[in-house]
């Protein structure tokens, strides 16, 4: 059985193996652990394909395409990280 990979399909931005929009759950896993050092650098190019994404899913169909707080939900918004939940007094 062959391993799928979970990338982008341009300029559709669906993920080539399961059809989701990129990036899928799995892609997202995939990017996690392989940025699990650098935080920063995963945000800077999930922000290169979230620009190269607005351009062609607006050049393909400008008035369906997704709002902009959308696709920043979907590129970056995920990456955010998390602060600790405060525990409660003892």
């Amino acid at each position: 059985m062959t391993s799928q990979i979970h990338v982008a399909l341009r300029p559709l931005w669906l993920c080539r193996a399961c059809a989701a929009p990129w990036p899928c759950a799995t892609a997202r896993l995939n990017l996690l652990a392989e940025y699990r050092n650098s935080h920063v650098a995963l945000s800077i190019y999930l922000a290169g394909m979230l620009y190269t994404a607005v351009e062609d899913l607006y050049r393909l169909n400008p008035q369906d395409a997704p709002k902009p707080t959308a696709l920043h939900d979907r590129f970056l918004g995920w990456t955010a990280p998390r602060a600790p939940r405060p525990q409660p007094p003892d």
